[in-house]
């Protein structure tokens, strides 16, 4: 659901325009920048099965850190209380929190039911969506393609940097999603691991974006 979460990020701009991109982009992919973290020192634990799911071969056999609903609120509770704290921005905080959440909630139609409520001995959740290519395909992109419409209709460019930076991501993001559709299954889980740790490049990647673009004149402020 990489594509979902940042069309969420991208959209959350409408909201809270004086929220960089880099804060939101954070804040909707948390769980997932986490979780390799949480993997690599043994706290959580994924299993690698080919033809698991049509759209992904990822046991997630334990994750209630990074993915359980109840920790999931926690996370957005203290990384909405955090900004708050540095900016006194209220909107702005409720939006990072919210985006915190947004991740589960956008997680939930796509996972088999593997999404814990609570860490601990909790039923499991999901709705197994990622069966399906199409639905995948359908929901990921034109989320994304929503979102992204949000943004640019919210901001504007400063600089050429504020138009190609952001042509760059979208095109990056888009590129490693449709790779994935066809990349053979991770090797191992320490692997798998190492690469998500990607997903960290773009926080900066999206400051940096958000750094030479602006409100348009007709964004809520």
């Amino acid at each position: 659901m990489i594509l979902g979460h940042y069309g969420a990020a991208f959209a959350a701009k409408r909201i809270a325009p004086r929220t960089s991109l880099g804060t939101m982009s954070f804040a909707a992919q948390l769980s997932d920048l986490l979780w390799p973290l949480l993997l690599l020192v043994g706290l959580e634990r994924v299993e690698i099965v080919p033809g698991l799911m049509r759209m992904s071969p990822l046991d997630f056999v334990h994750y209630p850190i990074s993915h359980s609903l109840l920790a999931v609120v926690a996370w957005g509770v203290l990384l909405g209380g955090i900004y708050y704290a540095r900016t006194r921005y209220p909107r702005g905080a409720w939006v990072v929190g919210a985006l915190v959440v947004s991740h589960w909630l956008l997680d939930l139609p796509m996972h088999r039911p593997d999404l814990p409520l609570w860490p601990g001995d909790s039923p499991m959740v999901g709705l197994g969506l990622w069966n399906s290519f199409a639905a995948t395909l359908t929901i990921e992109l034109a989320l994304f393609a929503i979102g992204l419409f949000v943004y640019v209709r919210t901001t504007r460019p400063r600089d050429r940097i504020g138009s190609w930076a952001l042509a760059g991501l979208v095109a990056f993001l888009l590129v490693i999603y449709l790779g994935g559709l066809t990349s053979p299954p991770p090797r191992d889980a320490r692997s798998l691991a190492l690469s998500v740790l990607g997903l960290w490049l773009f926080v900066p990647w999206s400051y940096w974006i958000d750094r030479h673009r602006e409100p348009r004149a007709a964004a809520t402020t």
